[in-house]
Protein backbone atom coordinates (compact mmCIF):
# COMPACT_ATOMS: atom_id res chain seq x y z
CA UNK A 1 0.00 0.00 0.00
CA UNK A 2 1.27 3.47 -0.90
CA UNK A 3 1.67 5.98 1.94
CA UNK A 4 -1.29 8.37 1.65
CA UNK A 5 -0.91 12.13 2.00
CA UNK A 6 -3.57 14.79 2.47
CA UNK A 7 -2.26 17.93 0.76
CA UNK A 8 -4.10 21.20 1.47
CA UNK A 9 -2.98 24.17 -0.63
CA UNK A 10 -5.18 27.02 -1.91
CA UNK A 11 -2.73 28.09 -4.62
CA UNK A 12 -4.01 25.92 -7.47
CA UNK A 13 -0.82 25.93 -9.52
CA UNK A 14 1.45 25.19 -6.56
CA UNK A 15 -0.97 22.55 -5.31
CA UNK A 16 -0.91 20.67 -8.62
CA UNK A 17 2.89 20.92 -8.83
CA UNK A 18 3.38 19.50 -5.31
CA UNK A 19 0.73 16.85 -5.92
CA UNK A 20 2.39 15.66 -9.14
CA UNK A 21 5.85 15.63 -7.49
CA UNK A 22 4.63 13.51 -4.60
CA UNK A 23 2.81 11.08 -6.89
CA UNK A 24 6.00 10.64 -8.91
CA UNK A 25 7.75 9.76 -5.64
CA UNK A 26 5.22 6.98 -5.06
CA UNK A 27 2.74 8.60 -2.69
CA UNK A 28 -1.04 8.43 -2.90
CA UNK A 29 -2.03 12.13 -2.71
CA UNK A 30 -5.37 13.88 -2.25
CA UNK A 31 -5.31 17.63 -2.96
CA UNK A 32 -7.82 19.95 -1.27
CA UNK A 33 -8.08 23.69 -1.86
CA UNK A 34 -9.26 24.84 1.58
CA UNK A 35 -9.51 23.72 5.20
CA UNK A 36 -13.24 22.97 5.16
CA UNK A 37 -12.96 20.61 2.19
CA UNK A 38 -9.87 19.04 3.76
CA UNK A 39 -11.57 18.33 7.10
CA UNK A 40 -14.39 16.52 5.33
CA UNK A 41 -11.93 14.55 3.22
CA UNK A 42 -9.77 13.66 6.23
CA UNK A 43 -12.60 11.63 7.74
CA UNK A 44 -13.41 9.81 4.51
CA UNK A 45 -10.33 7.59 4.46
CA UNK A 46 -7.03 6.77 6.17
CA UNK A 47 -4.13 9.20 5.75
CA UNK A 48 -0.56 8.74 6.95
CA UNK A 49 0.58 12.36 6.75
CA UNK A 50 -0.92 15.84 6.29
CA UNK A 51 0.75 18.70 4.42
CA UNK A 52 -1.14 21.89 5.30
CA UNK A 53 -0.83 25.39 3.92
CA UNK A 54 -1.26 27.92 6.75
CA UNK A 55 -3.01 30.84 5.05
CA UNK A 56 -6.22 29.51 3.48
CA UNK A 57 -9.79 30.73 2.99
CA UNK A 58 -12.72 29.37 5.04
CA UNK A 59 -10.45 27.54 7.51
CA UNK A 60 -6.74 28.19 8.05
CA UNK A 61 -4.09 25.53 8.49
CA UNK A 62 -3.64 26.06 12.23
CA UNK A 63 -7.36 25.59 12.90
CA UNK A 64 -7.43 22.53 10.66
CA UNK A 65 -4.44 21.04 12.50
CA UNK A 66 -6.15 21.49 15.87
CA UNK A 67 -9.25 19.67 14.60
CA UNK A 68 -7.16 16.83 13.19
CA UNK A 69 -5.26 16.54 16.47
CA UNK A 70 -8.56 16.23 18.38
CA UNK A 71 -8.93 12.66 17.09
CA UNK A 72 -5.55 11.71 15.60
CA UNK A 73 -2.66 12.49 17.92
CA UNK A 74 0.03 10.59 16.01
CA UNK A 75 -0.43 11.55 12.35
CA UNK A 76 2.48 13.74 11.19
CA UNK A 77 1.58 17.31 10.15
CA UNK A 78 3.86 19.43 7.96
CA UNK A 79 3.00 23.12 7.59
CA UNK A 80 3.68 25.10 4.41
CA UNK A 81 3.77 28.88 4.79
CA UNK A 82 4.94 32.05 3.10
CA UNK A 83 5.81 33.45 6.53
CA UNK A 84 9.09 32.86 8.31
CA UNK A 85 8.32 34.74 11.53
CA UNK A 86 9.21 32.99 14.77
CA UNK A 87 5.70 33.55 16.18
CA UNK A 88 4.15 31.62 13.29
CA UNK A 89 6.55 28.72 13.75
CA UNK A 90 5.80 28.63 17.47
CA UNK A 91 2.05 28.68 16.79
CA UNK A 92 2.43 25.88 14.28
CA UNK A 93 4.15 23.63 16.80
CA UNK A 94 1.74 24.67 19.54
CA UNK A 95 -1.31 23.46 17.61
CA UNK A 96 0.30 20.10 16.87
CA UNK A 97 2.54 20.55 13.83
CA UNK A 98 5.62 18.34 13.49
CA UNK A 99 7.57 20.34 10.93
CA UNK A 100 7.51 23.64 9.08
CA UNK A 101 8.55 24.51 5.53
CA UNK A 102 8.75 28.12 4.33
CA UNK A 103 7.87 29.01 0.73
CA UNK A 104 9.56 28.97 -1.68
CA UNK A 105 11.08 25.54 -1.11
CA UNK A 106 12.66 22.91 -3.33
CA UNK A 107 10.93 19.64 -4.16
CA UNK A 108 13.99 17.85 -2.79
CA UNK A 109 13.61 19.53 0.62
CA UNK A 110 9.90 18.69 0.73
CA UNK A 111 10.66 15.08 -0.20
CA UNK A 112 13.28 14.73 2.54
CA UNK A 113 11.06 16.26 5.23
CA UNK A 114 8.16 13.98 4.32
CA UNK A 115 10.40 10.91 4.39
CA UNK A 116 11.75 11.95 7.80
CA UNK A 117 8.25 12.39 9.24
CA UNK A 118 7.06 9.03 7.94
CA UNK A 119 10.21 7.37 9.24
CA UNK A 120 9.58 8.92 12.66
CA UNK A 121 6.27 7.06 13.01
CA UNK A 122 7.75 3.93 11.40
CA UNK A 123 4.86 4.26 8.93
CA UNK A 124 2.76 1.44 10.29
CA UNK A 125 0.34 1.37 7.40
CA UNK A 126 -3.25 0.60 8.28
CA UNK A 127 -5.26 -1.75 6.08
CA UNK A 128 -7.66 -0.20 3.63
CA UNK A 129 -11.04 0.55 5.12
CA UNK A 130 -13.65 -2.12 4.50
CA UNK A 131 -16.28 -1.20 1.93
CA UNK A 132 -18.93 -3.40 3.58
CA UNK A 133 -19.25 -2.94 7.34
CA UNK A 134 -21.26 -5.20 9.62
CA UNK A 135 -23.46 -3.33 12.11
CA UNK A 136 -25.22 -5.95 14.20
CA UNK A 137 -27.67 -7.69 11.85
CA UNK A 138 -27.13 -5.00 9.18
CA UNK A 139 -24.63 -4.67 6.34
CA UNK A 140 -23.54 -1.12 5.55
CA UNK A 141 -22.18 -0.51 2.05
CA UNK A 142 -20.12 2.65 2.52
CA UNK A 143 -19.58 3.18 -1.21
CA UNK A 144 -23.17 2.74 -2.42
CA UNK A 145 -24.78 4.20 0.75
CA UNK A 146 -27.00 1.16 1.32
CA UNK A 147 -28.01 -0.30 4.67
CA UNK A 148 -29.17 -3.89 4.29
CA UNK A 149 -31.15 -5.89 6.85
CA UNK A 150 -32.63 -9.37 6.25
CA UNK A 151 -36.03 -7.67 5.98
CA UNK A 152 -35.18 -4.67 3.79
CA UNK A 153 -32.56 -2.50 2.08
CA UNK A 154 -32.45 1.25 2.68
CA UNK A 155 -30.56 3.66 0.46
CA UNK A 156 -29.12 6.43 2.62
CA UNK A 157 -28.48 10.02 1.66
CA UNK A 158 -24.82 11.04 1.46
CA UNK A 159 -24.96 12.85 4.81
CA UNK A 160 -26.72 9.93 6.51
CA UNK A 161 -24.00 7.61 5.22
CA UNK A 162 -21.22 9.97 6.33
CA UNK A 163 -22.68 10.27 9.84
CA UNK A 164 -23.16 6.51 10.19
CA UNK A 165 -19.60 5.93 8.97
CA UNK A 166 -18.31 8.37 11.62
CA UNK A 167 -20.31 6.67 14.36
CA UNK A 168 -18.98 3.28 13.28
CA UNK A 169 -15.43 4.61 13.24
CA UNK A 170 -15.80 5.34 16.96
CA UNK A 171 -18.30 2.60 17.82
CA UNK A 172 -18.89 1.94 21.51
CA UNK A 173 -17.22 5.24 22.37
CA UNK A 174 -18.43 8.81 22.28
CA UNK A 175 -18.07 10.69 19.00
CA UNK A 176 -18.01 14.44 19.80
CA UNK A 177 -20.66 16.55 18.07
CA UNK A 178 -18.11 18.99 16.67
CA UNK A 179 -16.11 16.17 15.09
CA UNK A 180 -19.19 14.94 13.18
CA UNK A 181 -20.24 18.47 12.22
CA UNK A 182 -16.82 19.45 10.89
CA UNK A 183 -16.39 16.15 9.05
CA UNK A 184 -19.82 16.15 7.38
CA UNK A 185 -20.75 19.84 7.08
CA UNK A 186 -17.36 21.50 7.38
CA UNK A 187 -18.61 23.77 10.17
CA UNK A 188 -19.90 23.66 13.71
CA UNK A 189 -22.76 25.99 14.54
CA UNK A 190 -26.26 25.92 16.04
CA UNK A 191 -28.19 25.50 12.79
CA UNK A 192 -26.18 22.63 11.33
CA UNK A 193 -26.24 21.08 14.80
CA UNK A 194 -30.04 20.99 14.71
CA UNK A 195 -29.88 19.52 11.22
CA UNK A 196 -27.54 16.78 12.46
CA UNK A 197 -29.99 15.87 15.24
CA UNK A 198 -32.65 15.26 12.58
CA UNK A 199 -30.29 12.97 10.66
CA UNK A 200 -29.41 11.05 13.84
CA UNK A 201 -33.13 10.49 14.52
CA UNK A 202 -33.57 9.06 11.02
CA UNK A 203 -30.57 6.73 11.40
CA UNK A 204 -31.98 5.47 14.71
CA UNK A 205 -35.19 4.49 12.89
CA UNK A 206 -33.24 2.64 10.21
CA UNK A 207 -31.40 0.61 12.88
CA UNK A 208 -34.38 -0.14 15.11
CA UNK A 209 -34.79 -3.70 13.78
CA UNK A 210 -31.77 -4.76 15.84
CA UNK A 211 -32.38 -4.20 19.55
CA UNK A 212 -28.67 -4.66 20.30
CA UNK A 213 -27.94 -1.39 18.50
CA UNK A 214 -28.42 2.00 20.13
CA UNK A 215 -27.33 5.53 19.31
CA UNK A 216 -27.00 7.17 22.70
CA UNK A 217 -27.07 10.95 23.06
CA UNK A 218 -24.35 11.93 25.54
CA UNK A 219 -25.69 15.34 26.58
CA UNK A 220 -23.44 18.24 25.72
CA UNK A 221 -20.73 16.00 24.25
CA UNK A 222 -21.88 13.88 21.35
CA UNK A 223 -23.22 10.47 20.36
CA UNK A 224 -22.25 6.87 21.06
CA UNK A 225 -23.15 4.03 18.72
CA UNK A 226 -23.49 1.05 21.08
CA UNK A 227 -23.49 -2.40 19.54
CA UNK A 228 -24.22 -5.28 21.89
CA UNK A 229 -23.89 -8.98 21.38
CA UNK A 230 -27.48 -9.37 20.32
Amino acid sequence: MKPSILLVEDDINLGFIICDELKIQGYDVKLCMDGVEAMQEFHNRVYHLCVLDVMMPRKDGFTLAKEIRATHVDIPILFLTAKSMTEDRVEGFRVGGDDYLTKPFSSEELKLRIKALLRRINIKLEPEEEKIIGIGSYQFDTENYTLTHPNFTKTLTKKEAQILKMLMKYKNQVTPRDIILNAVWGQDDYFVGRSMDVFITKIRKYLKEDRAIQIVNVHGIGFKLEIGNG
